[in-house]
């Protein structure tokens, strides 16, 4: 037992400090309010939104026409009842951020009305998200050359993945639920490696190959028929900031790409004035801060590549000068 009554000395001054730091960095702690979102909750809304998008795909794969409705009326009483808690508290924390002013009361029985409205708006959108998400699904077989069908898309493809929890935290974002959107993407985000902030606006047939490093913004606006590869950054050119310097929200930051556009593995395309033109084709590795025409492909000279003959048996150095002779 030697040594545990200085740990425990220790310990009780150690309590004591890092108290003292929740009262001086008020920023990263949420003492003295209630209510917050689960982020794994926003899991379990995604784990069980997957196998009403795509049923025998996930979940149970035992269902056939005949029994899918029991299933089907199952999760939907399961997401509903998970849903409507999450976007309550997620409205209630909105209030509460507001509710030093007077301006909105938490624990209202508004507030679990309004949830229960989003709620049932939100569920009666499924039909339209899984007629988006077929369009994503053949744009991904059409794509890929390498895709045998569209069960492997939907099994194992993490841009497709990254697809469906966007369209799904954008139908809430649109629904005006706080918070919770964002955290849905994110989790996206750290599963695939893909970050698409729940804001951007993204048309019919979307589709993203391989996709690790792909980043869209809030404010960007896709069209239909796009077609994106892994690394390409759909983002800001600058951050305006107001008199007292602080960054202005609200504005249009991140480019307009249009509808038939491709755009090749690591293209930069920044600022809320960018507007690539329906059918164009971005290069590789360009970087894009100025609008591009309809039609027009924006590529990068090819570059200069030296080779170095390596001889049997020989050193670098010797290689070198043998490169130089020849």
């Amino acid at each position: 037992m030697d040594g545990f009554r200085e740990l425990d000395a220790g310990l009780a001054g150690l309590v004591e400090r890092i108290y003292a730091s929740y009262e001086s960095q008020e920023g990263i702690h949420h003492l003295g309010r209630r209510f917050l979102p689960s982020r794994a909750e926003g899991i379990e809304v995604i784990r069980l939104m997957l196998p009403i998008l795509y049923p025998g795909y996930h979940g149970r794969q035992d269902l056939t026409f005949d029994n899918v409705r029991y299933r089907l009326g199952e999760l939907l009483l399961q997401l509903g009842r998970t849903l409507h808690a999450q976007i309550r508290q997620c409205l209630a924390y909105g209030c509460e951020l507001n509710a030093a002013d007077g301006s909105a009361d938490p624990d209202h029985p508004s507030v679990a009305a309004e949830a229960a409205e989003k709620t049932l708006a939100f569920l009666n959108e499924i039909p339209e998200l899984r007629r988006m998400l077929a369009g994503d699904a053949q744009a991904a077989y059409d794509g890929d050359p390498a895709a045998v069908n569209t069960d492997e898309i939907l099994l194992a493809y993490p841009g497709y993945l990254a697809i469906t929890i966007y369209r799904v935290a954008h139908a809430l974002y649109r629904l005006g639920v706080p918070l919770f959107p964002r955290i849905l993407t994110e989790y996206g985000h750290s599963i695939t490696g893909i970050d698409i902030h729940p804001g951007a606006a993204i048309g019919r047939n979307f589709f993203i190959d391989h996709g690790t490093g792909v980043v869209i913004g809030e404010t960007t606006v896709i069209g239909d028929n796009v077609k994106i590869y892994q690394g390409v950054t759909l983002g800001a050119l600058s951050f305006p900031k107001d008199e007292r310097g602080k960054l202005i929200r609200g504005h249009k930051r991140h480019p307009t790409i249009e509808s038939n556009v491709t755009i090749y593995a690591n293209a930069t395309i920044l600022g809320g004035e960018t507007v690539i033109g329906e059918g164009a084709v971005i290069g590789g590795n360009v970087f894009v801060t100025s609008s591009v025409p309809a039609g027009c492909r924006v590529s990068l000279k090819p570059p200069e590549l030296r080779y170095k003959t390596r001889r049997p048996n020989s050193s670098d150095s010797e290689a070198e000068k043998t490169d130089r002779r020849e």
